[in-house]
């Protein structure tokens, strides 16, 4: 054999040792393994984290501002092409507001529901944003945000305190549309694998040796070591849960075989996570990263499946077994009724409970059928219990705060100083300056929109997934000033927040402060982290509201009843200082580092709610929310 043959084979030999396979990237030698996309100046600089996607030209059709959404009006004065939300957003108010429009598509009302004073339906009925509507495959999306924003963009509507329909009225399809984003509640073998899950997640790094930056650690070793770690951890998982099929594992490294297994226990415990958003509170965040990381092209090639499916929820189980029905059964609403007991006799509530035992008892046996028995019926029955249960811990305190404001504080004219919610930048720490008038519609915007989130949580968590898990909405690794972040866009979440945010604006009829929604930049870097602070809102109202129901009994005392009249008069008294100082000083612009995040955008107003929170103990009625049992606003109530 001549030398330039051997030369040839060992070349080949080099080549195939540091070839980007799944073998060589969990053999002893990885370090050298070389991605084949990446040139060699990307191997060897570490500046590879922060890499910017080129700038991408908006595609004929789209909106001009969104540049995701089909276009719908044209604006002649400003001559672009926008999608319906984001028309309303910048032509809201000034003079955009007399802006000539001119439909691009569709029937000629849509250009009649943009304007301004539109009447209301024919038939009396008047939105209110609670049905919620699917979010299915990438075609369908765009239709649904499209009715989303409909409605969003519609005439002034009301908020309605009670969105569920009353047991024994008619349900209609109000269960149907809200079924559809209500994941199925775990069951006794599904927990035992969440424990396994929740337990590797709590002792793995990965987070920690991923979004790192080291000397030499370009984006190509990144998805070497993340290939690594994301296959130790599947590793782990399976051994644990059957260690006769984790040893075929180690032997064969056949992920793919395992396919069905590695969905599963990752989808329940997002599930888990979307129903109880104060589980997993440190495990999660790895969770969707993991995930995340194995939706990339790369690792996606290497593993030969994906590690992610849809989630779970009570409207697909009953499709899949033709049992829609039972969303439109008048039974439903007693079946999931929340029976409380404050202010009630013992009796009434044991026939609330007789009444809803019996409900759950027909409904299982009338829609159970083969493939579809009774105890699952009953999980589905169970879960959109779960549903309302969220509501009334996370949305209700929002009504309770909207109902406080209404009735301690009048809309324009103050009683006295007390009474006054006027703020003034520097002063008390507020960064911005409204007299008594616009405080009250700012407090009340706020805490409108806020209600309007939490009624489509569920929905905003479906839209936020599908936008972190994304094959076509790329991540980078950036000093955001907090810290290294995902930095990643999120068209769905943020579109939805868009509609949300204008059927609030509808619903109040003016607007006060910055109408900005951050998302993908550093202040809010992705939709997780915009999911999580929204998921807190019920910490911070729920202690303050059960404070304030808790002072008419704990004035009972005699001694407490003559303390409370000494400092502050009467109970009303109290209670009014308290909102007060919450109206004030919750919504005062503060708690940003700077003056450039701090203000009335819409994530500023609960970064100022989480600065009042944490300047609690400075204030004179601190020792009365102690009295009331308060412990914290990370605390259990």
């Amino acid at each position: 054999m001549s030398s330039g043959d051997e030369t040839t084979q060992q070349e080949v030999a080099g080549s195939s040792k540091h070839a980007f396979s799944l073998e060589n990237i969990l053999g002893t030698e990885h370090e050298n393994v070389e991605h084949p996309t990446a040139s060699k100046d990307v191997l060897t600089s570490a500046s590879g984290w922060d890499e910017e996607a080129g700038l991408e030209h908006v595609a004929s059709g789209f909106c001009v501002e969104c540049e995701d959404q089909p276009a719908q009006v044209f604006c002649e004065t400003c001559s672009d092409n926008f999608c319906e939300v984001c028309f309303a957003a910048q032509h809201r108010k000034g003079t955009r507001k007399r802006h000539a429009t001119k439909p691009l598509s569709g029937p000629e009302e849509k250009k009649a529901k943009v304007e301004e004073g539109a009447p209301p339906a024919a038939n009396g009925e008047v939105k209110n944003g609670d049905d919620m509507r699917v979010d299915g495959d990438a075609e369908d999306s765009d239709d649904e945000l499209e009715r989303a924003a409909t409605e969003a963009v519609s005439s002034k509507m009301d908020i309605v305190l009670s969105s569920a329909p009353t047991p024994g009225s008619a349900v209609g399809e109000w269960f149907i549309e809200r079924a559809k984003y209500i994941p199925v509640r775990l069951t006794l073998e599904e927990r035992k694998l969440l424990r396994l899950l929740e337990a590797a997640l709590s002792v793995s790094e990965y987070t920690d040796k991923i979004d790192t930056i080291g000397f030499g650690l370009s984006k190509a070793k990144r998805i070497v070591h993340q290939i690594r770690e994301l296959c130790a951890i599947l590793s782990g998982l399976l051994l644990s849960a059957d260690y006769k099929q984790g040893q075929e594992l180690f032997q064969d490294r056949d992920f793919q075989a395992n396919e069905e297994f590695y969905q599963d226990i990752f989808e329940l415990g997002r599930r888990h996570k979307i129903m109880n958003p104060d589980k997993m509170r440190s495990t999660y965040g790895k969770l969707i990263y993991i995930l995340q990381d194995s939706q990339t092209p790369e690792v996606k090639d290497l593993l030969s499946f994906s590690c992610v499916k849809p989630i779970k929820s009570v409207y697909k189980v009953l499709e899949e077994h033709e049992a829609l029905d039972l969303l439109r059964d008048d039974l439903i609403s007693i079946a999931t009724k929340e029976i409380y007991s404050e202010g009630r006799s013992r009796r009434d509530i044991q026939k609330d409970i007789r009444n809803k035992e019996r409900a759950l008892e027909t409904l299982s046996s009338r829609y159970a059928r083969k493939g579809l028995n009774q105890e699952q019926v009953r999980q589905c029955i169970y879960s959109i219990s779960d549903n309302h249960a969220f509501l009334r811990t996370n949305r209700d305190p929002c009504d309770r705060m909207i109902e406080y404001l209404k009735q301690y504080f009048h809309p324009t004219h103050p009683q006295d100083s007390k009474s006054s919610l006027a703020i003034k930048t520097g002063k008390g720490g507020a960064r911005l300056t409204h007299d008594h008038q616009k405080q009250y519609a700012y407090v009340l915007q706020s805490l409108t929109l806020w209600r309007e989130i939490l009624h489509d949580m569920f929905h905003l968590w479906t839209l936020t997934e599908q936008d972190l898990l994304s094959e076509n909405v790329p991540y980078r690794l950036r000093d955001t000033g907090q810290g290294l972040n995902r930095v990643q866009a999120a068209p769905k979440t943020s579109r939805m927040m868009h509609a949300i945010l204008n059927r609030a604006q509808r619903s109040i009829g003016s607007w006060v402060g910055s109408s900005v929604i951050h998302m993908g930049d550093h202040n809010v870097p992705n939709a997780l982290m915009f999911i999580d602070k929204y998921s807190q809102v019920y910490r911070i109202l729920l202690p303050i509201c059960n404070t304030l129901s808790q002072i008419p009994s704990v004035a009972e005392n005699p001694a407490l009843r003559s303390y409370i009249e000494d400092e502050w008069g009467s109970t009303e008294g109290l209670s009014r200082e308290i909102l007060a100082d919450f109206f004030r000083h919750g919504f005062d612009g503060s708690g940003a580092g700077n003056y450039f995040d701090a203000g009335s955008c819409i994530d500023g107003r609960l970064t100022s709610a989480w600065n009042w929170c944490s300047t609690l103990e400075k204030k004179r009625f601190f020792p009365v929310f102690l009295l009331t049992g308060f412990i914290g606003f990370d605390g259990e109530w």
